[in-house]
């Protein structure tokens, strides 16, 4: 066994793909305009305003300006295989080593972007830790529709605009005829077909919560910059082990960059019971 023939591109490759294609964060965030060693940078262009004509022209500055940040999150992984130069020769033998490395990744970066929802403006909130919503089939739909009236106020675009929901509350969507009642949720999260006010349902296990309150986030894709490396990937033989290691480190980050256009519900959700049927012995 031996780790000499090992192309750490080839791993990358077939990591990240796994990643990408099952990534929230990839869905519903701006992608940086460049990276820079461990800075993500992002363009933004200037307004232009309409204005009454009166003989002269003032003309708008448009030019971009620059937004850098920092990408300060860390996390590696490291697995074992018996031989990196058979597993690698076969090809087809590599995606089960790097699906399981590419799918924690992706939930753990997931949780960190769902988590930027602090950044958002305070008059953007519906509910809140002390005072949530408790949804129930009855609202559910009705409290997304008033989320995403928050950013229709603001003239935020509908296209690439989205609404960021658990499992519980898709459960209670789908019992309201206003919804799908068989919801088909695709491998990055979206729910097949779903909109609402304009923005398209996704499904998250990574949204945040405690104690049994939730965040549900409507934002468009302009609100979050987020971007991310991988790097460092190697391999090397073990010592005290009849086996090869694989390691990398990923590296990303991410802020708020349009704090109106992003907006944050605060709910509970109601526990139903099904009625029972039928007699009983």
């Amino acid at each position: 066994m031996s780790v000499s023939t090992f192309i750490p591109t080839i791993w990358e490759a077939r990591l990240m793909a796994n990643f990408h294609k099952r990534s929230i964060a990839d869905l519903i965030t701006t992608t940086p305009t460049k990276i820079e060693g461990n800075k993500i940078i992002f363009n933004r262009v200037g307004a232009v305003n309409v204005k009454d004509y009166n003989g002269t022209i003032e003309w708008d500055d448009t030019n971009p300006s620059k937004v850098e940040i920092n990408m300060d999150q860390q996390k590696y992984f490291a697995f074992k295989v018996d031989d990196v130069d058979a597993v690698q020769a076969a090809g087809d033998l590599i995606d089960p080593h790097t699906q399981e490395a590419g799918a924690v990744l992706q939930e753990t970066v997931d949780t960190f972007v769902l988590g930027l929802y602090k950044g958002a403006h305070k008059t953007h909130t519906i509910g809140s830790d002390s005072s949530p919503i408790e949804l129930s089939p009855k609202n559910a739909y009705d409290y997304i529709v008033d989320l995403n009236t928050i950013l229709n106020i603001k003239k935020v675009p509908k296209t690439e605009r989205f609404t960021i929901i658990n499992s519980q509350v898709l459960g209670l969507l789908s019992k309201d005829d206003r919804f799908t009642k068989q919801p088909v949720v695709l491998e990055n999260g979206i729910v097949e077909g779903q909109i609402i006010n304009g923005s398209q349902i996704v499904v998250s296990e990574e949204i945040h919560g405690t104690g049994g309150k939730y965040k549900i986030l409507g934002l468009h894709k302009s609100a979050i910059g987020y971007g991310t490396q991988l790097t460092e990937t190697e391999a090397q033989r073990l010592q005290n082990s009849f086996a090869d290691g694989i390691r990398g480190l990923m590296v990303y980050g991410g802020d708020i960059l349009r704090q109106e256009s992003i907006a944050v519900l605060t709910a509970t959700v109601t526990s139903i019971t099904p009625e029972k049927t039928g007699g009983g012995a």
